[in-house]
């Protein structure tokens, strides 16, 4: 699975695929996010009207029971079969507690040449910013 990615940075892209409106006083997004680091996230407004917005939150999860923050390394993926039912994400799954992470890239090993070897793949087809 892979640990970092790099995030879409364009507000046209964003309102074009997501329909979500960004917040121009966001700091700019590094050019990879990795876990605990700070990344551009979509979320449900507050008031209710169905609108997305974009915020900038820490890449992991981090559990309510956990002690420190080192522990959002260890939960960054999560697999739709046991979503609902693991610790660390069982309560927000049922609270509705859900972001949309923006992503053009992702990196993956590929072992093709017998050797974990870091390899760039881009999730949609690129175009004009």
């Amino acid at each position: 699975m892979c640990s970092n990615y790099q995030p879409v940075t364009s507000m046209e892209r964003r309102m074009t695929f997501f329909g979500a409106e960004s917040n121009p006083n966001l700091d700019p997004s590094p050019a990879e996010i990795y876990p605990l680091g700070l990344a551009p996230f979509i979320r449900r407004a507050e008031d209710g009207s169905g609108n997305r917005v974009v915020e900038q939150s820490v890449f992991g999860m981090i559990a309510s029971f956990a002690t420190e923050i080192a522990y959002g390394r260890k939960t960054y993926n999560a697999r739709s079969e046991t979503v609902d039912q693991l610790t660390t994400y069982k309560t927000p799954w049922a609270k509705g507690r859900r972001r949309i992470i923006l992503v053009e890239a992702i990196f993956e090993p590929c072992y093709e040449t017998g050797r974990a070897v870091r390899w760039r793949k881009l999730l949609r087809p690129p175009m004009s910013p």
